[in-house]
């Protein structure tokens, strides 16, 4: 006989599970002690969102599901920033929640929420486990949804009772093998109808990628003499270097990549869904009559269709695929010159464009793509400081970016935490604006609770730089909140028990993230940036300009 907190501990286990991310609570009191001797590592957080987005960055980072532990109510609330980032990131995540006592339900009692009616937009499953001896089946279950077709969030609710109960049940296996699909046949039948086209366009992105599937990626374009974009934050699916990388459909996109997206007359896209970021909000393809051949691969059989006809869909997980396409011989396309140009367009889109100030963080970031080792893990959030990052930072190998494809703020601190966790002898880098790194920074606390050594950079402009941007192209000069009362942040790692440096001319940059990379310990290094550069390519003046024409 084993308590419910031992049976899921043991379930966890089972499943290969090594870390757990958490915010205490009464609710699952019997899991704390199941995990207690279960050789599960159990780090604990700050904030439930922040326990959550560590769970998703180590999804990301493994290919296995990241699992996190909230308590009911304002805890699962707090966590749902994290299931959020998951969904829209085909991250495999599990976010296991403490819940009221069964016969307590639908009477309003504390922090009761249906949690089927709050993740249910959110998570490909959603349940509660309602027997202690059911507690192996729905976590094998849980395991399986998370990672299948499209990964991504699972959230299981365990009532205090059933967490409580006993029960002799044994344990359910692990993953179970699945038999990969010859694709061979298909990659054959895309690359004979993408033969016809003269300016084709391979678009990579969505989930479940490895450093063979990037390696075989890198092949078969070479072999093929294909052009290959990868989709918003999704840049290290193939290293920037290689000749046909051509660049990322972001926010910011390049104009040269933006025409080039439009005057494609094929498109390739594996395992990306090619979403309003990737297409300037469907103003480089129009869903209704896009004009193209289009070839989609995406592990969800819904998928293609959803927003694109396709001239030919395959359900494939987008790895499988290319291993397939690597292996052809080259099909004779001609599209040397094609591709040649659109690398030359992305060449000189990375050329650095200087902005005001004494710190200018385009020199950053072209400082940290040349001296970073090429295995460095890079996380960032959400701000206009990640357009610096995504123009100029060179990613040169798989699994070396740590961004939410989701927008969320906040997420690049937690993530950074669970990378130091994941690979201890790696440099993790987390690159931030002020804003972004105020909503999770509590989880310094964390870092240094559990050895993780994560170097920040925070680029301090004194407001939320994004919304500012959209402010002065709408409102001009009405200024209404965006500006933010900022604390010395080298001070505040410090009192965390961490390093803190503080950078105000950009020749102290280089000195100052050395002495932090050898703290050994988390480490900030603010840098105070002008508040006038606001993009790589746009003043705070400029856009107020902008903006007062546009009236």
């Amino acid at each position: 006989m084993r308590h419910g907190g031992q049976i899921l501990a043991d379930q966890l286990r089972a499943q290969g599970v090594r870390r757990v991310f958490s915010v205490p609570g009464e609710s699952f009191l019997a899991v704390l002690d199941g995990l207690h001797e279960s050789g599960v590592q159990n780090v604990v957080c700050r904030q439930e969102g922040g326990a959550a987005m560590m769970a998703e960055a180590q999804g990301k980072l493994t290919g296995e599901p990241g699992v996190c532990f909230v308590t009911r109510g304002p805890g699962a609330t707090n966590a749902a920033a994290g299931v959020h980032v998951a969904r829209q990131d085909s991250t495999p995540m599990i976010l296991f929640i403490g819940q009221i006592e069964t016969g307590h339900r639908d009477r309003e009692a504390f922090q009761e929420v249906d949690f089927r009616a709050m993740f249910g937009p959110l998570a490909k499953w959603v349940a509660e486990i309602d027997a202690t001896d059911r507690i192996p089946e729905y976590v094998a279950r849980a395991f399986s949804v998370a990672t299948s077709g499209r990964p991504g969030p699972v959230v299981l609710s365990l009532p205090e009772d059933v967490l409580n109960g006993q029960a002799a049940v044994p344990d359910w296996a692990g993953r179970f093998p699945r038999l990969p699909c010859d694709q061979s046949g298909p990659a054959r039948v895309v690359m004979e109808a993408l033969r016809g086209a003269s300016r084709p366009l391979v678009v990579v992105g969505g989930s479940q990628w490895s450093t063979e599937a990037a390696g075989n990626l890198g092949r078969f374009a070479e072999a093929q003499g294909l052009p290959v974009a990868c989709s918003f934050r999704r840049q290290d699916y193939l290293d920037n270097r290689h000749p046909h990388y051509v660049g990322d459909l972001n926010v910011g996109i390049s104009p040269r990549l933006a025409q080039r997206v439009r005057e494609a007359d094929a498109l390739l896209l594996l395992g990306t869904r090619l979403g309003d970021i990737a297409t300037g909000g469907y103003t480089l393809l129009d869903p209704r009559h896009h004009g193209k051949r289009l070839f989609h691969v995406h592990p969800d059989p819904d998928e293609p269709g959803h927003v694109w006809r396709p001239e030919l869909a395959m359900t494939a997980e987008a790895p499988a695929f290319v291993a397939a396409l690597a292996a052809l011989d080259p099909m004779g396309g001609q599209w040397a010159d094609w591709t040649r140009a659109a690398r030359e367009d992305y060449d000189w889109w990375r050329r650095p464009q200087e902005t005001p100030g004494a710190v200018k963080q385009e020199e950053v970031i072209r400082w940290l793509s040349d001296n970073l080792p090429e295995d460095a893990v890079v996380t960032n959030g959400a701000g206009n400081f990640a357009a610096f990052l995504h123009r100029y930072f060179t990613y040169k190998g798989f699994r070396t970016q740590l961004a939410p494809t989701s927008g969320s703020m906040g997420y690049g601190f937690p993530a950074a935490v669970a990378a130091s966790l994941e690979h201890p002898g790696r440099c993790v880098v987390c690159v931030a604006g002020d804003g972004d790194f105020q909503m999770t920074l509590n989880e310094m606390s964390t870092a240094v609770q559990h050895g993780a050594c994560p170097v920040v950079v925070v680029m301090n402009n004194g407001r939320y730089g994004t919304i500012r941007m959209h402010q002065e192209r709408t409102y001009p000069g009405r200024v209404s909140g965006t500006d933010l009362a900022n604390p010395d942040y080298a001070a505040l790692a410090r009192a965390y028990g961490g390093h803190g440096e503080t950078v105000t001319r950009g020749e102290e940059f280089a000195d100052a993230f050395q002495r932090a990379r050898g703290a050994g310990t988390v480490a900030v290094i603010e840098c105070r940036v002008d508040g006038e550069a606001l993009t790589p390519s746009q003043t705070l003046s400029a856009a107020r300009e902008q903006g007062m024409k546009a009236r």
